[in-house]
């Protein structure tokens, strides 16, 4: 489940901690740590109150797909988590 993290996003940001990279193919071959793809899933551990007349959808939680160059890679008490748009999150799973 998600950590607590105790920043709070302003307006419709939301904070994502993205799920960790494939290490084995489906055949059993190891993957480099340079030859990983970033991944594009993770879990909402922070979400904003929203703007004026659009309030954030996502909740704490959530388990979301976002665009490759989504987001701002930021480390926080230890942890390498994403603060993004909500409008760059593509689906919540």
């Amino acid at each position: 489940m998600a950590e607590n993290v105790k920043a709070t996003p302003l307006h419709d940001r939301v904070i994502v901690k993205p799920a960790p990279a494939e290490s084995k193919t489906a055949g059993g071959i190891i993957i480099p740590d340079t030859a990983k793809e970033k991944p594009l899933m993770g879990i909402v551990v922070a979400a904003g109150p929203g703007k004026k007349d659009e309030p954030v959808t996502v909740k704490q939680g959530d388990k979301v797909l976002y665009g490759k160059y989504a987001g701002t890679e930021f480390q926080y008490e230890g942890q390498e988590l994403l603060i993004m748009r909500e409008s760059d999150i593509l689906a919540i799973l």
